[in-house]
């Protein structure tokens, strides 16, 4: 990959940390800039920018597996794996002089000389709480302003810290430690406070602390409220489309008391997503709500025909527009408000229209028929709808030109691209004639009507293995080609010793427990890139495996009430717990423990499963 080295001379400032660093001024640091993944110009893609401190020069390799490890997990959540090909990914690695971050892991200990002044404890704050996690904004805005065509208006920035505390933070900027085993997915958490403007569904602030009854008013937040299901629906309020849906996160959405870090009074969406308990989902809500802000900071169509002045008859019309891994977006083509049926097509033949002679209004309206959107608020705003307008006079004659069939855009043909995601293939726009786009799959045409710059693998049901596929101009040496990767990673289990395994023909093997037991998953592709395995219990939400909270090389570890660690309780068999005050009564009896992976290219793997019998000791 390429690389932009900057000079770029750094001053520490005052971030919860003593005088003595404020007045210190950090050493220059060369400040160097890797596009990390590129899917268009900068000054149209929503620009995530990656920041690293408290690695020394000699740690950055540490840096960019924490990097790899964060951005694999990011892609394996939705909305962020369907809209994937909106972002583009830079990291900014500059050195620190010190190793590690401030107050790391208590206010006690040693302040760092560090490029960025992240700390601990909201700072170094001792009112504040461990797990927060800051940045002196400054020094974050000025890395990332050497970025170009990046501004704050179309990115995010992320500040990882060399730590292996568990800790972040959410608001202008999204903070997280790089090492800990749950650091990769207080990534999404945190950009789901920073960019969607998410709140915590956290029934607690300080850790081991219930959090009491809210006494607020009617929360702002999109995935709070006071309202019952009853008046959700007959006010038609917060997430009353998505009552009675199978959560994303797990069970159905309705009404589940505790958020905005009080236990009572408050009610969320589902009993547990990615912003109250890390490793699940966002729920369909949240999701909504995630979908507008990343679309919101790019624009749909990314390219047209002028505009500015009136345009003859004689010529064709064009829209270049985003492609989401997820599905194809809509163009609708109106003349004088009458819909003129294209097809879904990008250009028009406006010699095929017949036009009465004077002005006319032609529009091209671009939409996204995400089914993650059902508010027609959100469908209809500029994130989700763009139209644009020519005024056509048969008048006028649209003059000859020489521009060249070839393609100008398309998926990045360098990795393999996945089976379940949408190709595109964009080209240039000579005005006398429609440029046509032919697919092949191993060598046979494959038919694609209507839009043909966007080609949707799902629908091809290709089978198991890898497959090359290409995209030719007709007529023209212009040809594009892709690795498919149609092969799913696999995933295995290894679980500690069981009191008695039992096989039964037809049903999944059974591993008999009387406590605690540990489960390793691992996940394996026959292509480059990180593999995310997943497991559910019982059919509840999945849940991304991240070993254990205490060590990311250890096994995760099941048992009848849960296990507490700093507070929160992880691994409970059968209904989840949360935090100390869930409800602690062993499952005992039959479950069953689902497991998969989803690979690089975003492929997820078919679930398989195991049962797992719980026995009531005796006494």
């Amino acid at each position: 990959m390429a690389r932009l080295t900057v000079g770029c001379l750094l001053t520490a400032g005052l971030v919860g940390a003593g005088p003595a660093l404020a007045e210190s001024p950090a050493p220059a640091s060369p400040a160097t800039v890797v596009p990390v993944q590129t899917t268009g110009p900068a000054d149209k893609r929503f620009n995530l920018v990656v920041m690293g401190d408290g690695y020394t020069a000699e740690e950055m390799p540490a840096f960019r597996a924490d990097v790899e490890k964060h951005l694999s997990v990011l892609w394996s959540i939705e909305p962020f794996a369907s809209y994937r090909s909106y972002i583009n990914v830079w990291a900014v690695e500059v050195p620190s002089p010190e190793s590690g971050v401030d107050c790391d892991p208590g206010l006690d200990a040693p302040l760092r000389d560090t490029a960025l002044g992240m700390g601990f404890w909201g700072g170094c704050n001792p009112n504040s709480v461990q797990r927060l996690l800051t940045v002196d904004s400054r020094l974050a805005g000025a890395l990332a302003d050497l970025v170009p065509g990046t501004s704050g208006a179309n990115r995010q920035i992320l500040a990882l810290a060399n730590s292996d505390t568990y800790g972040g933070a959410g608001g202008s900027y999204a903070t997280a430690s790089g090492g800990n085993a749950l650091s990769s997915l207080i990534t999404p958490h945190e950009i789901g406070h920073s960019l969607g403007g998410l709140q915590d569904e956290y029934d607690y602030y300080a850790r081991g602390v219930a959090g009491g009854a809210y006494t607020g008013p009617e929360p702002s937040s999109a995935h709070h409220t006071l309202l019952t299901e009853e008046r959700m629906r007959e006010q038609r309020a917060k997430w009353w489309r998505w009552l009675g849906e199978r959560s994303e996160a797990g069970g159905v959405i309705g009404r589940f008391e505790g958020g905005l870090y009080s236990t009572k009074g408050v009610w969320r969406p589902s009993k547990h997503s990615i912003m109250k308990t890390l490793g699940y989902a966002f729920d369909q809500v949240e999701r909504e709500v995630m979908v507008r802000a990343i679309s919101a900071k790019v624009n749909l169509v990314q390219g047209h025909t002028p505009n500015s002045a009136p345009i003859g008859a004689d010529r064709t019309v064009w829209v270049d527009t985003l492609h989401p891994l997820g599905g194809e977006l809509d163009v609708t083509w109106r003349l004088d408000g009458r819909t003129i049926g294209a097809g879904n097509a990008r250009t028009i033949d406006l010699r095929a229209v017949s036009l009465s002679p004077g002005a006319h209004t032609l529009t091209a309206t671009v939409s996204d028929p995400t089914p993650f959107v059902r508010d027609p608020a959100v469908r209809g705003s500029a994130a989700l709808t763009r139209t644009v307008s020519w005024t056509v006079n048969r008048a006028l004659t649209t003059p000859e030109d020489e521009i060249e069939a070839a393609f100008t855009g398309h998926t990045p043909t360098a990795s393999p691209v996945g089976a379940q995601t949408v190709v595109h293939a964009d080209t240039t726009h000579p005005t006398r004639r429609t440029l046509a786009v032919r697919w092949r799959l191993d060598g046979r045409t494959v038919d694609n009507p209507g839009n043909d710059r966007d080609l949707d693998l799902r629908a091809l049901r290709l089978t198991p293995g890898t497959h090359t596929l290409t995209a030719r101009i007709p007529g023209t040496e212009a040809e594009l080609r892709w690795t498919v990767d149609a092969r799913p990673a696999t995933t295995s289990y290894e679980l500690s010793e069981p009191l008695r395994t039992v096989n039964r023909p037809g049903s999944p093997v059974e591993y008999v427990y009387d406590g605690e037991f540990t489960m390793r998953l691992t996940g394996r592709d026959d292509q480059q890139g990180a593999a995310v395995s997943q497991f559910r219990v019982d059919g509840d939400g999945w849940y991304t495996y991240y070993g254990w909270p205490t060590d990311a090389g250890a096994p995760f570890r099941f048992s009848p009430s849960g296990t507490v660690i700093d507070d929160l309780v992880y691994g409970k068999l059968g209904r989840s717990r949360a935090v100390p005050w869930d409800d602690a009564t062993p499952d005992y009896g039959t479950h069953t423990v689902e497991y998969r992976t989803i690979d690089a290219a975003g492929n997820v793997g078919a679930a398989k499963s195991f049962l797992v019998t719980l026995v009531e000791p005796r006494h």
